[in-house]
């Protein structure tokens, strides 16, 4: 029903481009365990929170065929905002690699591969926002996905909404792998 009301909203075509889950293809991280806690140096360091606002590190295999690049987003569906919040996303990363290391989303981009790029996110920049829910609220979950991509590159403005580069992914994807983490803070 959802792909209906989505194909109708957009088009028919829309329907097509929804992407997948990928058969074989996975997404994991050497620091954190999916559907476990993350530890608090990930915590975004403002608004209250008071962590190291550090990216941890991934590592995907088993990407789809045809695969010509990969973009990462790590999206809170928790957050009360009434849409979520963005918290990373990077895009035109390379065919050929199949891992970021920790802090990669530091806002100077030096732990990105060669012409890969950082979008805003709801943070208002181009760098990794670390998690931050309220004082209190249940654990958050923090959804973290890659993406095959059957372009080279996705051409968006350099000042582009991590939901134009969402469109834009999900409309260039051949599949995708997740894995969900939480994290929370009490009162």
């Amino acid at each position: 029903m959802r792909h209906t009301l989505i194909a109708a909203a957009l088009g028919a075509t829309a329907l097509l481009a929804l992407p997948a889950q990928a058969a074989g293809f996975k997404l994991s991280s050497p620091e954190l365990k999916a559907g476990a806690l993350m530890p608090q140096r990930f915590e975004f360091n403002g608004f209250g929170c008071s962590g190291e606002n550090k990216s941890p590190a991934l590592q995907w295999s088993g990407a789809p065929k045809g695969t010509r690049s990969f973009a990462v987003t790590v999206y809170d569906p928790d957050a009360p905002t009434g849409s979520g919040w963005w918290h990373w996303s990077v895009i035109n990363i390379p065919a050929d690699v199949s891992a970021l290391p920790s802090d990669a989303g530091n806002v100077s981009g030096a732990h990105l591969p060669g012409g890969a790029r950082q979008v805003r996110i709801d943070y208002g920049v181009a760098a990794w926002g670390g998690t931050c829910p309220p004082q209190g609220d249940k654990p958050h979950r923090y959804v973290f996905t890659v993406h095959a991509l059957k372009v080279d590159k996705l051409d968006i403005p350099a000042d582009a909404t991590a939901a134009l580069a969402g469109f834009m992914i999900n409309g260039n994807s051949l599949g995708k792998a997740s894995f969900t983490a939480k994290y929370g803070r009490k009162k």
